[in-house]
């Protein structure tokens, strides 16, 4: 069995997992109107750490995102030569160094940590936290580790503002996914972590299960989904079947929701493919805003607080169905004992991702 825990978040909501859990069960979004912060001084919505003002960004998160991991574990883990850490990220520290934004920052976490083993870093478009998750129980299941910590990070930068803004994507009111108004997505930045291993007993709290996830290309566009949802609904099938489970088992799908027109509808069609139509379902973008590589790893450490506390958080921002078939978003937070949950990503590029993690 593959165990996970020990999850960390880091956002405009708060700089600890308790207090982000706090503000997503009382429906508070860390997003803001942000002064001349698009192109041509433009103002925008985003979620943002106003009050993140360290010269190396990135690096810092990283750096408070793996103390924090290091509170919530055997203290020994992370200096194990059995113990790797993997960062998923698309952009890193690219305002401090467009040639290599990731080199200065791993550096820094392998002599802060006395690291045995060179992070690896994952940067797949805006399914890399899933797919990094997914690495990580694939290094535990292969026995080439028996300890792997994910750090999902990712900042907001010009480059990512002005390229978003270029597709016409950037919602200009905070984005409301799966809402019939929804009209671009919002902006955000933060950092998640969460630890996986083959050993329970690792974890200052109870651990979870984490089941093979698996992960889907259909090449459809660059930057647009499949209209079909064609990625997303074969991995969801690969990942339901090899952990011999059916639509019927599946207590809560963390939906990625970023609140394009076309990528909740592609995810609406997707899902009704395969029979979880009725499944209570939300986005957490209304929370965290698109925090882009950090996404799949913030939002299933949120998805892991939900199963903790016995409460599924409504989808922000949604008022009125906005694809053709029918989802079951939740309008308003609801106690549930989940025990099973669905995380799913799709990103540029035809990338899509999905994993399962199960209470014990």
């Amino acid at each position: 069995m593959t165990y996970i825990g020990a999850e960390v978040i880091i956002s405009p909501l708060g700089r600890t997992t308790a207090e982000n859990w706090a503000a997503i069960r009382a429906n508070q979004s860390g997003i803001s109107l942000v002064k001349r912060a698009g192109f041509d001084k433009s103002d925008l919505y985003l979620s943002k750490m106003l009050d993140l003002v360290d010269d190396y960004k990135f690096e810092k998160l990283l750096i408070d995102a793996l103390s924090a991991v290091a509170q919530e574990i055997d203290p020994e883990i992370l200096t194990s030569d059995r113990t790797i850490v993997i960062i998923s990220s698309t952009k890193g520290e690219l305002d401090k160094n467009i040639h290599d934004q990731f080199g200065k920052s791993i550096s820094t976490l392998v002599s802060r940590f006395s690291l045995a083993n060179q992070p690896v870093v994952l940067s797949n478009a805006c399914i890399s936290g899933v797919l990094a998750i997914n690495a990580a129980g694939n290094f535990i299941d292969a026995k080439i580790y028996d300890h792997v910590v994910v750090i999902g990070c990712d900042l907001i930068s010009d480059f990512v503002i002005y390229g978003f803004q270029s597709l016409f994507a950037v919602s200009d009111q905070p984005c409301a996914p799966f809402d019939a108004s929804r009209n671009g997505i919002t902006m955000g930045e933060g950092c998640g972590a969460v630890v996986v291993s083959q050993t329970k007993n690792i974890f200052r709290n109870d651990a979870l299960q984490l089941l093979s996830g698996t992960s889907a290309n259909d090449a459809n566009h660059i930057s647009g989904p499949s209209r079909t949802g064609e990625g997303l609904f074969r991995s969801v099938k690969k990942t339901l079947e090899n952990n011999q489970l059916t639509a019927e088992d599946i207590d809560f799908l963390c939906a990625h929701g970023t609140a394009t027109v076309f990528n909740d509808e592609m995810e609406s069609i997707a899902f009704d493919r395969l029979g979880l139509s009725d499944v209570h379902l939300s986005s957490l973008k209304g929370y965290f805003g698109h925090t882009l590589g950090a996404a799949g790893v913030i939002e299933t450490a949120a998805s892991m607080q939900m199963m903790r506390h016995g409460l599924l958080v409504k989808s922000l921002g949604y008022r009125e169905s906005g694809t053709s078939r029918k989802l079951n978003v939740i309008a308003e937070n609801a106690a549930s004992q989940p025990k099973t949950i669905l995380k799913t990503a799709s990103g540029f590029g035809g990338g899509n991702a999905s994993l399962i993690i199960r209470s014990l």
